[in-house]
């Protein structure tokens, strides 16, 4: 019988160290793929794990730089958000990973792609997708979709038991099954108890981020420097620290030590279901604040408008639908890049104890402010006669949607 290879998403945490026992259980031989995508990990004890439970290697690659350069700036530029409050932390780092794989398995001639995502998250959606994007003839194994597989493994319990079973070691407990996703931009947090929306997620569930009433009782001050909407320096006390990765990295750490970033929310999934969700966010809340800032002095008005609503929101859900090699999210990448011609300054900020907010901002390049025209103490620049015209013009339409409403006997407002 031929030889059939597979390429394997692994983490080395529960649910991908059962599969990839799994796996060759079912005579797979297993490429292990793991990207460093900034998490806090133990790279050497993960590959002696996947080579102790059998993967034929294991293959560790670093795709932080890209990461950031490639989705998180874009996020930045277009304060990417998701329903309100999800930073798309593991959505964004979804397409460098996929892309990454999909070149490893080509590599060691694997026949299948397979990861850990169950049947009901997103990420199986974020991976697949990408995968069919980037080779049409690509052919998976997702464990989760196979009935004696769910079968067998109906829930985080039965996962637990049979990892205790063939001495796989793992950091989830029956008392704390949570799943748990990280990279440099946040860690997720589902299963377990968070399952019931109601409860407050334990203190000590956090990894990221410091309890905001623990954090330091003096503000950490410090200033972000961009261009085209993208952060190139960031000022900290006596610190000037340049460069993508670097800068993010700090961001990080001011947010860390200051409790920034924490989320907990339902959200809806892609595939039609709702789910509790805790994220902390720490780097990527502040840049994204600060952003969100300078955009108010320096980009025009009706481009704004026109980007939140059209851009923004549509981007977002490129990213969390795992539309990331779409031609929709490249047509909205360049109107990113159009919108941002003009985003050059600089934000000054605090961070204290869960709060990350602005404090100043200014720019040596951008006109649209002028503090003549708006300053209440001179008629220089503006003449407030002038909104006599304005409004009478902008009038027109509401005199006679509200002299129709009289005619007919209909009031304007409820009353």
């Amino acid at each position: 019988m031929a030889e059939k290879r597979v390429c394997l998403a692994y983490s080395g945490g529960l649910d991908t160290s059962v599969i990839l026992a799994w796996l060759i259980e079912q005579g797979y031989t297993v490429v292990a793929f793991l990207a460093d995508v900034g998490q806090n990990e133990d790279w050497d004890a993960v590959k002696a794990k996947a080579e102790k439970i059998g993967a034929e290697r294991m293959i560790i690659q670093d795709l932080q730089q890209e990461l950031v350069e490639e989705l998180v700036w874009p996020a930045v530029q277009c304060n990417a958000i998701y329903e309100d409050a999800y930073l798309l932390g593991t959505s964004l780092a979804r397409p460098v990973i996929a892309r990454a794989m999909m070149k490893v398995a080509k590599q060691y001639n694997c026949e299948f792609l397979s990861h850990g995502c169950t049947g009901k998250g997103n990420d199986q959606v974020r991976f697949e997708l990408a995968w069919k994007a980037l080779d049409q003839k690509t052919k998976t194994i997702i464990p989760w979709r196979i009935p004696e597989f769910c079968e067998r493994f109906a829930g985080r319990q039965a996962l637990l038991d049979f990892a205790e079973s063939k001495g796989v070691p793992v950091t989830s407990t029956k008392a704390k099954p949570f799943s748990m996703d990280a990279n440099l931009i946040h860690c997720s947090y589902e299963a377990g108890l968070l399952e019931q929306p109601e409860l407050e997620p334990p203190a000590d569930m956090w990894t990221m981020t410091v309890d905001p009433m623990k954090a330091p009782d003096e503000p950490t001050r410090f200033t972000i420097h961009f261009e085209k909407g993208i952060p190139i320096k960031l000022e900290v006390g006596d610190k000037v620290i340049t460069g993508s990765l670097e800068i993010f990295k700090a961001a990080n750490e001011i947010g860390r030590a200051n409790g920034v970033g924490r989320v907990d929310i339902v959200e809806s999934r892609f595939i039609g279901l709702k789910s509790r969700g805790c994220y902390d966010t720490p780097g990527l809340t502040i840049l994204r604040t600060a952003h969100r800032d300078l955009e108010g002095l320096v980009m025009d008005s009706k481009v704004r408008f026109i980007r939140d609503q059209m851009v923004t929101a549509n981007w977002s859900a490129c990213l969390y639908n795992g539309m990331y090699f779409s031609p929709e999210r490249e047509f909205l990448h360049n109107s990113i890049i159009f919108s941002q011609r003009h985003v050059e300054g600089k934000v000054n900020m605090v961070a204290y104890k869960g709060n990350a907010f602005v404090v100043g901002r200014s720019s040596e390049t951008s006109n649209l402010y002028s503090e003549t025209e708006s300053s209440m103490d001179t008629l220089e620049g503006f003449s407030p006669m002038d909104t006599s015209g304005f409004i009478a013009i902008q009038a027109i339409r509401l005199e006679k949607y509200g002299a129709r409403k009289i005619r007919d006997g209909e009031p304007l407002a409820p009353v």
